[in-house]
């Protein structure tokens, strides 16, 4: 009998070997050597600027950096965060400000359209979360 209620488990995908956010940011897959985690944007009820937080994490023994742009058709225009080596880059923190990004558009509960590439990558267009203020932990990461 046991053989028979179990044998389910065994051809079914395991949920902890499913990868996923486990923030309200997102992790960006494929963007290259440097490792993007946990990235979100925070801005005001208009949307108009947002502060992009994030950790950037370069696991390599060289220098890299990562290139950002963001917008509709991610053009809008483009950030470069360098990165030393065996190192990570928090956006932020108590230590480091947020990134300000400028004219985002974009209303807190949207996804903000942005692309990452560090590396020889091709890199990878990514949709970021927008969050507001209302949070507590967020409040102070306004623009």
């Amino acid at each position: 009998m046991a053989l028979g209620t179990s044998g389910c488990a065994m051809l079914s995908t395991q949920a902890t070997m499913i990868p996923y956010s486990p923030s309200d940011g997102v992790n960006i897959p494929d963007s290259g050597p440097l490792q993007v985690r946990n990235v979100l944007v925070v801005s005001d009820e208009e949307g108009v600027d947002g502060n992009l937080v994030a950790a950037i994490v370069n696991g390599t023994s060289e220098a890299h950096t990562l290139n950002i742009e963001y917008g509709e058709g991610s053009s809008k225009s483009a950030e470069k965060i360098r990165v030393p080596a065996n190192t990570t880059v928090s956006l932020g923190t108590a230590e480091t400000d947020p990134l300000l990004l400028e004219g985002i558009d974009t209303k807190p509960g949207a996804n903000l359209p942005m692309f990452f590439q560090s590396g020889d990558s091709d890199g990878i267009l990514f949709y970021v979360p927008v969050l507001d203020g209302s949070l507590d932990y967020y409040g102070d990461l306004l623009p």
